[in-house]
């Protein structure tokens, strides 16, 4: 009898809770009916690292329009990025850089006489690769290199001469270290890393990624395996002028990704998929292709074809990007799952994404459409987010604005003002009265905007000449903003720097292994002209790059300094110099001041220095059927972190390849001394950007803010105010 009752009473509120469920209200309170959002996010809490490998495949991935407003190649340089896809711009670009890097590494060898060995990197070299992409920017989940069957050679076994792996995927993915035994302190560092060769598998098994078994290998299929009908030369060509310390030059042409203006262009991307039996979280991933002259070692040239022979892989978190919930716009008008999810009121509020809200609702604000102001007892735009937690009462009785009754609008028709009026803005603003062209106009006691940026703007390679060195560098608040404008630039100098520390900090060359495996060999210089060359082959906004060892730190030389740069924004032809062969006083690199800087902060105390662990797998053996630990496991190194680099002031590079305003961000890396026992400064990583490219940010702001703009617009305070931007609006004062 108990349980009858039990079981009746039971019905009816299970019946009553399918229904709502079914009506779709998911919502805090019941006006929040089911949306796009929720439909998403029911499928991304249903999968779980539990559960993963017994669900439908199609539940592993998500729609592909979950992620809007994806960067493309063909429209960096012509529109702005939104400030919430600057970390998918870095995969994007970071996956970019590594295919120019390992299509240039990879045929580079017709560069050096053949000899019986190959000059491909070793394996370790991939492995740490992967390493560096993950670890400069905490952003980036996993990075990878998947290669075809049979199509990665590979010098770190004996006897491997023109011999292949049969898979070969290195592959880095962020672990969770809360309870990591590596530290005691039970905190996620995000610096632990997973690194393995998912390569070392049994073929056509479920684990092998080429494999229709593998049910998340959507960014394998993407680009191989490579099928070309007809002519086999339809990969497309770089190429590198290379001129060398001892003043040799080599113009070399490689195949690569497909260009910029090719349909369709270099990247493509993922639809968000979870990452079963693996990192186990919801990733999206940018996928680049890799060129290689393929087969090898034929000895007969007219049989051997540009083909991809793998692909890069740069992964994201789907939780960490921002989703867009605003009505379809003019800047929203793309596939997008969640559009018109916001909740502002259409007929007094307009939506405005916001960034740095992920995968959660309220990333937005409700800002008054024109003509129409804040209540009185608002101070600023309503957030979503409080939106999204009101109550019925409160959201039907709130968040409007109200119509101005009253504007101060500028004449139709424009006249010379009367000589009193001009007198009278001029006694506003003083600075407009009493000027200095030129140079000066940079240091007056307010600053004229207008000369100002009429100085900067009208600078070029032949008007520069009339100007000192000294007149050339602008002062340090002239680039405000510049760190998060070109953070992304910044990140690839790190990467490098990340990189090259690791390397010389776990790789020993002279280290013997029990079985047929060598170590990989030192770092060679077409490995660094090839790093060098892909910082800027992989990024637009970087107009040069340059790896510049200390003196006698790189192997068998004095001085070691390549240095790639680009003349022209879209181009397919690329230099690089070695600095190296100058060596006078006044062009010597390491009497920069940048380089100065960093090695004198870091002659002794490396304590600052960012730690980070990793766990390496390697495959057993040549045939790579399963893996076995590193013989160092777990290892650490130490690297640089973005605080540790360098901003110098903005220069006009008078007398550079391409003379223009210039911003430089210069990074360390390290390594150990020649007996082991501590750390040592051994070079430095720099990017330089274009200054013109930076916006100005007009608006009022603290005294100690470090903006030479502030203050600068010219807005009537009494009647308007000036909303905190990075173009300057003048908004209604409240009335």
């Amino acid at each position: 009898m108990r349980s009858t009752t039990y079981t009746t009473m039971a019905f009816p509120a299970l019946y009553l809770f399918s229904c709502l469920f079914v009506l779709g209200v998911i919502g805090q309170y019941e006006w929040q009916i089911k949306d796009a959002y929720d439909e998403i996010r029911f499928k991304y809490n249903k999968v779980t690292k539990d559960n993963c490998e017994i669900v439908h495949d199609k539940e592993l991935f998500l729609p592909e329009n979950s992620v809007s407003h994806k960067p493309d190649i063909k429209d960096v340089n012509i529109n702005p990025v939104f400030p919430n896809r600057t970390a998918l711009l870095h995969i994007h670009n970071t996956a970019l850089s590594r295919s120019f890097f390992w299509s240039y590494i990879l045929q580079s060898r017709f560069i050096r006489p053949a000899i019986n060995d190959t000059y491909d990197p070793g394996m370790m070299y991939y492995l740490l690769s992967t390493v560096a992409d993950v670890s400069s920017n905490p952003h980036v989940n996993a990075s990878a290199i998947y290669f075809s069957p049979n199509s990665s050679y590979s010098p770190s076994y004996l006897g491997f001469f023109n011999k292949t792996f049969s898979r070969f995927a290195p592959r880095t993915y962020r672990a969770d270290d809360f309870n990591d035994p590596l530290h005691l302190e039970r905190i996620s560092t995000l610096n632990t890393f997973i690194v393995q060769d998912l390569g070392a598998v049994v073929p056509d098994t479920s684990n092998d990624y080429t494999s229709k078994f593998y049910r998340t290998n959507n960014w394998y299929k993407l680009w191989l395996p490579d099928k070309v009908a007809g002519r086999h030369d339809t990969k497309t060509t770089y190429q590198v002028k290379i001129r060398y310390a001892n003043n040799t030059n080599e113009t070399f042409t490689f195949h690569g990704p497909p260009g910029a203006d090719e349909i369709p262009g270099p990247v493509k991307w993922t639809e968000p998929y979870f990452d079963c039996g693996r990192s186990n979280r919801w990733l999206v991933a940018a996928v680049v292709p890799i060129a290689d002259i393929y087969p090898r070692h034929t000895g007969y040239r007219h049989v051997e074809y540009p083909t991809y022979t793998a692909v890069s892989v740069v992964e994201m978190e789907f939780e960490r990007i921002d989703i867009n919930q605003c009505p379809r716009s003019a800047g929203n008008d793309g596939p997008n799952k969640f559009a018109n999810t916001a909740r502002c009121k259409k007929e007094t509020t307009e939506c405005e994404p916001l960034d740095g809200w992920g995968f959660r609702r309220g990333g937005y604000q409700c800002r008054c459409k024109p003509g129409y102001r804040l209540p009185y007892h608002a101070r600023r735009s309503y957030l979503g987010e409080i939106i999204e937690r009101a109550s019925s009462e409160i959201y039907y009785s709130s968040f409007n604005c109200l119509k101005i009754g009253w504007l101060q609008k500028p004449p139709v028709q424009w006249e010379k003002a009367h000589p009193y009026i001009r007198e009278l803005y001029l006694s506003r603003y003083y600075e407009y009265k009493n000027f200095t062209r030129g140079a000066a106009s940079l240091h007056m006691k307010k600053l004229n905007i207008h000369e100002a940026l009429h100085f900067i703007t009208t600078m070029n390679k032949e008007s520069c000449k009339a100007y000192n060195p000294q007149e050339l560098v602008l002062n340090g608040d002239i680039p405000y903003g510049s760190k998060e404008f070109f953070v992304n630039e910044a990140r690839m100098a790190i990467r490098l720097a990340n990189f090259i520390s690791l390397f010389l900090q776990v790789n020993d060359p002279k280290e013997v292994f029990s079985d047929k495996r060598v170590p990989d060999h030192e770092l060679t210089e077409d490995q660094m002209i090839g790093e060098t060359l892909a910082l800027i082959m992989g990024n637009s906004r970087i107009w040069s790059a340059g790896t510049y060892w200390e003196r006698n730190k790189f192997t068998n030389r004095t001085y070691f300094a390549p240095y790639a740069y680009k003349t022209e924004l879209n181009t397919r032809k690329f230099g690089v110099e070695d600095l190296a062969r100058l060596n006078e006083t006044e062009d010597l690199y390491t009497n920069q001041e940048w380089f100065k800087f960093l090695q004198q902060r870091w002659q002794s105390n490396f304590d600052a220095l960012e730690k980070y662990n990793m766990k390496i797998k390697l495959r057993f053996n040549l045939t790579g059927l399963h893996q076995r630990k590193f013989e160092h496991y777990p290892n650490y190194y130490r690297a640089a972190n973005m605080d540790h680099g360098y901003w110098t002031s903005p220069y006009y590079d008078c007398h550079g390849k391409h003379p223009m305003w210039k911003v430089k961000y210069a990074v360390p890396f390290f390594g150990w001394d020649s007996s082991k026992v501590k750390l040592e400064f051994k070079g430095v990583v720099a990017v330089t950007m274009d200054l013109l490219k930076l916006d100005i940010n007009q608006c009022p702001d603290k005294d100690y803010t470090p903006n030479a703009f502030k203050r600068t617009h010219k807005c009537d305070q009494r009647s308007s105010y000036v909303s905190v931007c990075e173009f300057f609006d003048c908004r209604e004062n409240l009335r």
